[in-house]
């Protein structure tokens, strides 16, 4: 069995963001040569995520607004966690909502999607740099 492992690095300039990371995890799949078997994709940070959905603007938006109005990033005050000087409780549900990681079954070579379904790096607390793990094995 093959293992193969690479890290996607990102820094978004801005608190929050959807960035497609399909083509990405599909060069490290190409990169890895395994042609039967699963690819992992994780963020390793506690204010971000990765998900699987449709790559269209409206849904993004919708989330946007969505996450906003279950865990509201104002007023700080309100998060007992923003009391240890920080102001990102908020992000740390946002990304628990929408998940830690993600697994894609891999078939003669390709990623193994559903219709639409497309690969996302959530992140919740941007403006600094963080990683997310791709983990492929198989054969």
């Amino acid at each position: 069995m093959k293992s193969f492992r690479k890290e996607l690095w990102f820094e978004t300039p801005g608190r929050r963001a959807f960035i497609n990371i399909t083509r990405e995890v599909e060069a490290a799949l190409k990169q890895s040569g395994v042609r039967e078997g699963l690819v992992l994709v994780n963020a390793m940070h506690i204010t971000a995520s990765v998900f699987i959905n449709d790559d269209e603007s409206g849904l993004h938006a919708d989330y946007e607004l969505w996450l906003e109005r279950l865990a509201p990033h104002e007023p700080v005050s309100g998060y007992r966690h923003n009391r240890t000087g920080e102001d990102n409780a908020d992000a740390h549900m946002k990304r628990q909502v929408m998940g830690r990681e993600v697994v894609v079954a891999i078939t003669e070579g390709k990623l193994d999607f559903g219709p639409w379904e497309q690969i996302f790096y959530g992140e919740f607390d941007g403006g600094r740099r963080k990683r997310v793990l791709v983990k492929i094995i198989g054969e």
